[in-house]
Formats: C-alpha cells, sequence, structure tokens
C-alpha cells in the first residue's frame, strides 16, 4: 500500500505524542514540519527522524505536496492554517479547541464545506480505549435499554501551585476560559459519544487559583436527548490518589436499569447487575503515549478515514455541536440558570 505523506505545523509540549504516534504507523511517513521558529521545527526533526525542517507553513506545503498536514498549534491560528490548506487541497487534521469562538468555528467548518478538502478535529479522548469499551458494552446493552445517569469525577492535582502549568503548559495560567474551554470540552464530546445528543446543561464554575485566570473548577449538569441525566465534577485544583492522574483523567459511573458499570481511574472496569456482585471487566489497553495510546488511535482513525472515504467520528461540522454545549455551560455560569443546547 502506497505511503500516505503527511506534513505538520507545531512544536509545543502535546506535540511529541502526535510525533511519535506518526512514526508507529504503517504506510504513513511525516516528511517535514514547520514552526515560526526554524530552531524548533528542526529539533523536532532531529527528535522523530523527520527529513526537512521550514519557517514558512505555506512554503512547506508548496513545495511537499502533502496529502495530508497535522495542525498542531493553539486555536487563535488554525483558521489561518486551515485556509491555506484548503487553498492548496491538502486534508486536515486540527487539535482542538477548534477556534477561540463559534462563530470562526462556523467559518471553518464552512470553508470546509465550500471545498474540496476533508478535515477531523484531534479530539483523542473518545478514542481512549476505556471510552471505547464502555460505548461497546453500554450499545450490548450490558446495564439495560435505559441508562439512567452519567457522572465523571476528574481530580488532576495539577492546578495548586503557585506556578500551576508552568512546566508543562504555562499558557494556561493565562487563557481566561480554562477548565471547560481546554479539558472540559473533551468530556462533552465523550458525553456524546456515550449518550447521544445534549439538550441542556447547567453549570457552576469557579477560579480555586488565584494565581491564574481562567476557571479550574466545575459542576456541570447534563440533560440529554434520551432522557439521560450526566453530571461533571471536575478540577484542576485538588489532587487524586490514584497513580497517575492523567491515564483517564477521571472516573465514571454509568446507571442503568439493569445495573451499574464503574471505570477507575487505572482503567479498570467493573460491571454490577442489580442483585449481583461486582465483576471485574476485562479489556486491552496499553500505557503507553498519552492515555491508553489514544493519540494513535485518532491518528490512525484518520488515516483509515482517508483511504476509505468513510466520515470522520469528529469531521469539522460534526464537532460544532461540542463548541456549542461549550459556550452554554459558560451561559449558564453566568446567568445562574440552565441553558438549551437543541
Amino acid at each position: 500500500m502506497k505511503k500516505l505523506r503527511g506534513v505538520a505545523v507545531g512544536t509545543g509540549y502535546f506535540s511529541q505524542f502526535q510525533y511519535e504516534a506518526w512514526n508507529r504507523m504503517e504506510n504513513v511517513e511525516i516528511v517535514a514540519v514547520s514552526s515560526r521558529r526554524m530552531e524548533k521545527a528542526q529539533a523536532i526533526c532531529d527528535q522523530f527522524d523527520i527529513p526537512t525542517a521550514y519557517d514558512s507553513f505555506e512554503e512547506m506545503l508548496i513545495a511537499e505536496k502533502p496529502d495530508f498536514v497535522d495542525i498542531i498549534t493553539p486555536p487563535e491560528t488554525h483558521s489561518l492554517f486551515c485556509n491555506i490548506a484548503i487553498k492548496h487541497n491538502i486534508d486536515i487534521i486540527c487539535q482542538k479547541p477548534l477556534a477561540p469562538t463559534y462563530k470562526e468555528s462556523v467559518a471553518l467548518a464552512n470553508a470546509i464545506k465550500d471545498s474540496g478538502v476533508r478535515m477531523m478535529v484531534h479530539e483523542n479522548f473518545r478514542f481512549q480505549p476505556w471510552h471505547r469499551e464502555l460505548k461497546k458494552l453500554l450499545d450490548e446493552n450490558v446495564i439495560g435499554d435505559k441508562i439512567h445517569s452519567i457522572n465523571l469525577r476528574m481530580r488532576m492535582g495539577d492546578g495548586w501551585q503557585e506556578d500551576a502549568y508552568m512546566n508543562r503548559q504555562p499558557y494556561f495560567r493565562e487563557m481566561p476560559q480554562l477548565l471547560i474551554y481546554e479539558t472540559g470540552v473533551h468530556f462533552i464530546d465523550v458525553f456524546r459519544y456515550l449518550m447521544g445528543d445534549i439538550s441542556q446543561v447547567y453549570s457552576k464554575l469557579r477560579t480555586l487559583n488565584n494565581n491564574i485566570k481562567g476557571e479550574d473548577f466545575a459542576w456541570v449538569q447534563f440533560e440529554f436527548k434520551n432522557g439521560t441525566l450526566g453530571f461533571l465534577d471536575a478540577n484542576r485544583f485538588n489532587e487524586n490518589t490514584s497513580e497517575d492522574p492523567r491515564l483517564t483523567f477521571g472516573n465514571i459511573c454509568l446507571d442503568g436499569n439493569k445495573g451499574t458499570i464503574r471505570l477507575f481511574d487505572d482503567g479498570k472496569i467493573t460491571i454490577q447487575k442489580l442483585g449481583e456482585a461486582e465483576k471485574p471487566h476485562e479489556y486491552p489497553f496499553e500505557k503507553i503515549n498519552f492515555a491508553g495510546d489514544c493519540v494513535y488511535n485518532t491518528q490512525e482513525h484518520f488515516i483509515d478515514c482517508l483511504r476509505s472515504g468513510k466520515p470522520f467520528e469528529t469531521d469539522v461540522e460534526a464537532y460544532l455541536d461540542n463548541i456549542i454545549v461549550q459556550d452554554a455551560i459558560y451561559k449558564s455560569n453566568k446567568t445562574g440558570i440552565p441553558v438549551d443546547t437543541l
């Protein structure tokens, strides 16, 4: 099978996981990296054995004529880079958040719709192996055909320090919207992946660490179109007792009309049917790369869909629904009342 040739832009903290995953994929080759600073692009090329570094994104596209581009840069740059890729008819996988505002995200989705380019949002939490397994169990009606509730609790413990986030992602400190915009949108997508459309949200957001600008605490109640209720109890301030809080990023409890499924912080899943003892559910996953190798799984899905022509699970237009829910959470917190999302 012919190798697909990819290029990438971005050299920040998270890019390492994407370059490492591309290197393990058969029939894919990243042939160039660009950055505004040539030395950063060259450093990535040296680290991941990529042939060519550029300090101009468009020059890279013109010279390399790739099959696809991976955009791994901050959200305020996404529209610019995506529109350049559209101009050169190059398919796109792009990091989230998609754009700083819903209006910009819609404009980008419309630009894609009007072009011959295909675009997928790199939304990797739904590709974590435990979330794929939960979806499989729900589809099999293991705890019944009616799910009463889904509850997710996250405690990251990486945001209480005076210099919080400085060692990994210092720009977090200056973001006016943090927990929901940067992390919570992952869980919005997971909730929609597992339970379907969200019809209403009610939220309370707080900033616990006064050294940062955005919120680091969220209580969000969800109502789903199918009648299920959900709750997100998340903060990056208080600590977790698990060995690696960044493995699953939280634990989940799903209650149905025939029992309960639990996901634990270490990736363990249990099933407790009504009237029976809780039992472990065995399934395979590896603790490599990021969060159960979900970056690899996301990028593999992108390549498989490019080759087959099948729709991406996180197609750019479909992803707009996540942003609608995200913005409704901020609106609910501001107004103090529930906000409809459909």
